[in-house]
């Protein structure tokens, strides 16, 4: 009985320190007591602890005691058979009341710390002023060894980055999508705007100095519903123009260039280092959708959408622009050809590799910084461990490049 009880007490302790708090507390609040019991338990540890090691310490004092009265009765007081005694109490205490209870706790955490709870509760609030005593020793010998107990909410509060791998492990309970929307949450502060931005050289924009025809033209058969325009020079913006405005005026033929610029919107520009949860709130903020980037200079870098930053969070959901990005896939030989101006984010995402994004955003950045050279077609190099063949360079930038699926190491 003693060592069944033994058993009982230090399964409980594994039970209560290994269980799931977080699951515990959404069972207290649906109004489970066995739960709620527990849960309020470990809101005060040392209290619990002090309750199970008090009579988890009685019980086997007893049973070694009871195990020597045993041996005297049946042997007598022969130093042999109180030694063999002594081991055999140490081996079924071992065996019985704590490495099997407390393998069973650890294993069954969940379902036993509710239960063990309709116990230990009682105990705790019969022998509180017990519990208190010994308390008063364990604080003094604590304050002695400079040693503060850690605050029990300071010591369950998860960091990010431990959030972040708890969404990961759980992939029983969250849909993959689900899971990958809320990992791209734990990502926003790290990345920033020249990350998710539409560089320089493939921002479609209107050129005040262009002839009216060809004005006309672009905007017709424009993709988007908001340009750029600028005079002369990307740096020099003037506005954005919303597609909406001009529609009446473009279809009856009557859109001239004084009529243009009363229709733009004063530009909004962000530097390029902001990052991307920051951002998304100033631009609910300021009301707006799109964004220019700006380097430390004051030069336009790229452009940026509310839209690009969804798509950071949620994936891909918008129809894009055609003709404009080569698909990201493995084909059957396990290669993909690449756009050169694709985002390495983008890439890694969905192929699965592990570009360095620590330096240059695109894959024609990322080679050029590899090869410290405007490479030709042909040249072939590997980066991060992944094999990279330049198909196409044209106008002193990699235009189109072929990678290769890395090898698995056996």
């Amino acid at each position: 009985m003693l060592l069944a009880l033994s058993g009982f007490f230090s399964g409980a302790e594994t039970a209560m320190m290994a269980c799931n708090r977080y699951r515990l507390q959404v069972a207290a609040q649906r109004g489970e007591r066995g739960p709620r019991l527990a849960h309020e338990l470990l809101q005060k540890t040392d209290k619990l602890l002090g309750v199970i090691l008090l009579f988890n310490s009685l019980v086997n004092s007893a049973a070694a005691t009871l195990a020597g009265v045993i041996t005297i009765q049946w042997l007598g007081e022969e130093k042999w058979a109180l030694g063999a005694a002594t081991l055999a109490v140490t081996f079924l205490i071992l065996v019985f009341s704590e490495i099997s209870p407390k393998v069973v706790g650890a294993s069954r955490a969940d379902m036993l710390a509710p239960k063990v709870a309709y116990v230990l509760a009682p105990l705790l609030r019969v022998f509180y002023p017990v519990i208190w005593f010994v308390n008063l020793f364990v604080m003094a010998l604590l304050r002695v060894l400079r040693l503060k107990p850690r605050d029990d909410a300071e010591h369950r509060t998860l960091s990010p980055e431990e959030l972040r791998a708890l969404v990961l492990e759980s992939s029983h309970f969250i849909p993959a999508s689900h899971r990958s929307i809320l990992v791209n949450l734990f990502d926003l502060e790290g990345v920033t705007m020249r990350d998710v931005m539409t560089p320089r050289h493939a921002v479609e924009a209107i050129d005040m100095q262009a002839p009216l025809d060809d004005i006309r033209q672009q905007i017709a058969t424009s993709y988007h519903t908001r340009l750029p325009v600028y005079d002369g020079d990307l740096n020099a913006v003037l506005g954005v123009l919303h597609q909406r405005r001009v529609v009446s005026a473009l279809s009856a033929g009557e859109l001239d260039k004084e009529d243009l610029r009363g229709l733009l919107v004063a530009p909004y520009f962000i530097p390029g280092g902001t990052a991307l949860y920051t951002q998304l709130q100033y631009f609910q903020e300021a009301r707006q959708r799109i964004a220019l980037v700006v380097d430390e200079y004051g030069e336009v870098e790229g452009l940026v959408t509310l839209e690009d930053i969804i798509e950071e969070i949620i994936g891909k959901f918008t129809t894009s622009t055609p003709g404009t990005r080569l698909s990201l896939v493995w084909n059957d030989d396990g290669e993909a050809i690449v756009d050169g101006g694709a985002s390495l984010r983008e890439i890694n995402r969905a192929l699965g590799l592990n570009l360095p994004l620590d330096g240059p955003k695109t894959l024609n950045g990322l080679i050029l910084e590899q090869l410290q050279d405007i490479p030709e077609s042909g040249v072939s190099c590997k980066i991060a461990g992944v094999p990279i063949e330049v198909l196409q360079a044209q106008n002193r930038m990699v235009r189109r490049a072929r990678i290769l699926r890395p090898r698995v190491a056996a």
